[in-house]
């Protein structure tokens, strides 16, 4: 019998990369985490800690301080208080765009923080950190909003519409790094554009990457819409995944592989983009969410209710013998004083008893 052999994993922002949590994720049968160090939530008015970064039109908050580096100190720290809990630290999740916004931008700055993004690789490396994953999107996660669209009510977070609204200059990826930043706009690139950039960032990084042994994993839009706040997005049809990963050939060429941006796109189909990219070897690791419609009026959903047959997605993966983490990127809130908590046991119940019944097949 082909057994599955897939792991369980927790993601978790910076503020919640505590002992508490490592043993919350435990409990819940994780073996792997997740770890966001950007602070999403920093001088943000707008955004529930317990819960994932929405943000209005002025963003997610500020960006981090440009001139700290993650440390291998600090990432080895970090992995040793997760192994002391009995987990292993899977991946870093996302640049802080203090480090790389004239990356995204093609600015002034681009090779200096071609550098910045370099020395965090070794560092991730030189941790024993196996994965980086990234979002490489001018506009970033953005046009978002928050109500009850879940089953029994339950808070979650969808799309209404595309916002056109054009970022201000001192903003990228939905994050200020400049507050300062003179009056006007950031102006508008094209895919072209993008794409070129995009091909400057991978030409540079996979070397380094391959060479201290990280795969790098790019995520999929989120929301996939080919433009959004009148910036061109990358990833946001499931072909163009392929194009990604042509365009720099690498071992260290992977791919966050996100279900629920996937089901969002308007063209293409979930499962069978799910039999190609885990076909190849490329799936880094698995954001294992639900959600019901496309853009740009989805709703996210519980993990059980949504659009997705996720036991077909398990089965395509285990038949590609697909052996890496899944983790539950977003979950609705559960009506309870532990809101975030409630609904990520929940998905991380449903997820091991699936994982069960396919071993058992």
């Amino acid at each position: 019998m082909l057994r599955a052999t897939m792991n369980i994993g927790l993601g978790l922002y910076r503020h919640m990369l505590t002992r508490e949590n490592y043993r919350f994720a435990r409990q819940a049968g994780c073996t792997h985490i997740v770890a966001h160090l950007v602070d999403y939530f920093h001088q943000s008015k707008d955004n529930t800690r317990q819960d994932q970064p929405t943000g209005g039109v002025q963003g997610w908050g500020r960006a981090g301080d440009p001139n700290h580096l993650w440390t291998v100190a600090e990432l080895s720290t970090l992995k040793q208080e997760m192994a002391d809990e009995g987990l292993q630290l899977l991946a870093i999740e996302n640049f802080d765009p203090a480090h790389w916004h004239d990356v995204l931008l093609d600015g002034p700055r681009k090779a200096e923080q071609l550098e910045n993004v370099k020395t965090i690789i070794r560092n991730v490396g030189a941790a024993g950190i196996p994965v980086f994953g990234y979002n490489f999107s001018i506009a970033g996660v953005a046009a978002r909003v928050r109500g009850h669209f879940a089953r029994g009510g339950a808070e979650a977070v969808g799309m209404a519409g595309v916002d056109d609204t054009p970022i201000p200059n001192g903003m990228a990826w939905n994050m200020v790094y400049d507050p300062a930043a003179p009056a006007g706009v950031v102006p508008s690139a094209t895919h072209e554009q993008l794409w070129s950039r995009l091909k400057d960032f991978l030409d540079a990084i996979l070397p380094v990457a391959e060479a201290a042994g990280v795969t790098m994993a790019a995520h999929p839009d989120d929301p996939p819409t080919p433009f959004l706040r009148q910036q061109p997005r990358l990833v946001y049809q499931p072909a163009l995944y392929q194009k990604l990963l042509d365009l720099r050939p690498s071992p260290s060429n992977g791919l966050e592989f996100c279900l629920g941006s996937l089901a969002e796109m308007t063209e293409g189909d979930v499962y069978e983009a799910t039999e190609q990219y885990s076909r190849q070897g490329k799936l880094a690791y698995v954001h294992f969410r639900n959600v019901r419609g496309k853009v740009p009026t989805y709703k996210e959903a519980f993990v059980d209710d949504g659009d997705i047959d996720m036991l077909r997605i398990l089965r395509i993966l285990k038949k590609n013998h697909y052996q890496g983490v899944l983790i539950p990127d977003h979950t609705p809130q559960m009506a309870c004083d532990a809101p975030w908590h409630a609904g990520m046991a929940y998905a991380l119940g449903y997820m091991r008893a699936a994982l069960q019944l396919i071993d058992q097949e």
